[in-house]
């Protein structure tokens, strides 16, 4: 029945994360990914002559794109339906977590509790950051998974003194472990912050506590096998990039991340506004019902901060997966503070709140012996229950009328659709623009008209895109697309530049606020540096 139930949950979820996810129009990050995945499923299995971005999608979400787009074709509503499952998963993964290891009234709350938090992301950049781009949150899925395994199957998920397993189960876990934890990592580097790195830390601080209180309970010879764990997975995922790489897979930008100077740090601490963004709880600028939404979130954060004290105050009276947990959410948020991720968008601690969910739903409901051993100690704890539960019944019901608001909100088109449908009416198939005005075109029109992208620099964009892009021998790119929308200028190349290297246009079109260049020649033979014709002499 429980497996029937999640099922029925999961799908009617799906629905409805795919339809919010449609409240925020696509771009070319999501574009890009869809790209992709279409190559994987027309052949190219490794992805030959794909850069990636700093995080490579290849053995987690770019299948499930491949697979979605072998049904539904490569189209923005392909994205969106891609989205709704990731976070649809991320949600039930956190429930399940949430529920592990209880029963009865204290499963309800948990579950009610964990749900609750994630149930309605915020409209606007919440949607975006958390049920639209392909980032971090669905790296959570499978850390999720992974943590529901050794909550479940190994004395890790247990308190100090529990029997435990027999050693040759646990070494099979803990290979399991280290194979699931390196197949993530291939996937998101930010899985030495969020998940090898906290298993590797609390294994750690575990082995020290036991080797200084000298406790015969506690299993240090399986923390010592969860350490070893953890240096296992990183020396299989940098295994499984170098056989990647060395048989002609993709290649992968380096992580841009770096420490934040001391005499700078200052500018980094408005960052953390954005973890209320992906809370569902940023309240500025807001007024009317998305302000009052903002502020009931407010008691998701305050919930997650509650437990993180509780860890903090009991850490070795929790299980393994809660001082996990705890840890990861407490190195992603340093990761955004202390670095240059501070200047990034919010998905950069997105796994925080499915997380957190999981966390506090486990903490704060505690099992119920302890709960009854609470009550004697505390009569007043009983009078306030009733309040507690009151208070709960109402931020429930805002929320669930919240994601009921948010899903009635219209659907937004992909972004630069009017554009597609202009270069298609001018018969105009390939050309070029800069970052955001150039894949989007791409999925917009089904490949009627390709766009690829340019830096500032008039360079090829080689950041999530395909050196064949820019093969003058298979492709002839006749025009330029400039975008007026504010903002965007800083990601296309100036005028001046353009003139200096692809010379006088023979035709000039304004379309509303895009500017289109025509030229009588094939400019992919003018591109400084172009890595499609640098191949060819090598």
């Amino acid at each position: 029945m429980a497996v029937v139930a999640y099922l029925l949950a999961g799908a009617v979820l799906c629905a409805v994360y795919a339809r919010l996810s449609q409240t925020y129009p696509l771009n070319s990050d999501s574009a890009n990914i869809l790209l992709m995945g279409s190559d994987l499923l027309h052949g190219n299995l490794l992805l030959h002559g794909w850069y990636s971005s700093d995080v490579s999608f290849y053995p987690t979400e770019l299948p499930q794109y491949a697979l979605l787009e072998s049904f539904l074709g490569m189209r923005a509503e392909t994205a969106h339906i891609a989205a709704g499952m990731t976070y649809t998963l991320a949600l039930l993964f956190a429930v399940m977590l949430a529920r592990s290891r209880s029963s009865g009234r204290q499963r309800l709350i948990r579950t009610l509790i964990a749900a609750g938090i994630m149930v309605a992301p915020q409209l606007g950049l919440g949607v975006l950051t958390m049920d639209l781009s392909v980032g971090h949150i669905g790296t959570a899925v499978p850390l999720l998974l992974i943590w529901l395994l050794l909550d479940g199957a190994s004395p890790g998920g247990r308190r100090p003194g529990t029997p435990l397993a027999p050693r040759a189960h646990l070494g099979y876990l803990c290979a399991l472990v280290a194979i699931l934890l390196a197949w993530v990592l291939v996937a998101d580097p930010i899985v030495y912050i969020v998940g090898v790195g906290p298993l590797g830390i609390v294994a750690a601080l575990r082995v020290i506590r036991g080797w200084v209180k000298a406790d015969e309970s506690w299993p240090q010879w399986y923390d010592l096998s969860l350490g070893a764990t953890s240096v296992a997975a990183t020396g299989l995922a940098w295994f499984a990039t170098s056989m990647l790489s060395g048989v002609g897979g993709y290649t992968m930008a380096g992580l841009p991340f770096h420490l934040t100077p001391w005499s700078d740090l200052h500018h980094n601490w408005q960052a953390g506004w954005k973890v209320l963004t992906v809370f569902g709880a940023d309240y500025t600028g807001l007024n009317g019902i998305q302000l009052v939404l903002a502020f009931l979130h407010l008691v998701s954060v305050a919930l997650v901060a509650c437990a993180l004290a509780r860890v903090a105050w009991r850490f070795f009276r929790v299980s393994l997966v809660d001082q996990i947990l705890a840890v990861a959410i407490v190195l992603n948020v340093l990761l955004f503070l202390f670095t240059n991720a501070s200047h990034l968008a919010a998905h950069e601690v997105a796994i925080i709140v499915p997380f957190g969910a999981a966390l506090a739903a486990r903490v704060l409901v505690r099992a119920p012996g302890a709960a009854r051993a609470s009550s004697r100690a505390h009569p007043a704890s009983r009078a306030l229950r009733p309040a507690s539960a009151a208070v709960g019944i109402l931020v429930l019901a805002g929320y669930a009328a919240g994601l009921g608001y948010e899903i009635k909100q219209p659907a937004v088109p992909a972004a630069n659709t009017s554009l597609a449908t202009w270069l298609l009416d001018h018969h105009l198939s390939y050309g070029l623009s800069g970052y955001w005005t150039s894949s989007s075109v791409t999925v917009d029109s089904r490949y009627g008209v390709q766009v690829r992208a340019l830096q500032p620099s008039m360079q090829d964009y080689l950041w999530m895109s395909s050196v064949s892009w820019y093969d003058p021998q298979t492709h002839y790119a006749n025009f330029m697309v400039l975008d007026r929308t504010p903002g965007y200028s800083r990601w296309e190349p100036p005028r001046w530049l353009i003139k200096e290297y692809f010379g006088t246009p023979a035709r000039t079109y304004h379309t509303g606020p895009y500017t289109v260049l025509v030229w009588p020649k094939n400019l992919l033979l003018s591109i400084p540096g172009n890595s499609a014709i640098q191949a060819l002499y090598r």
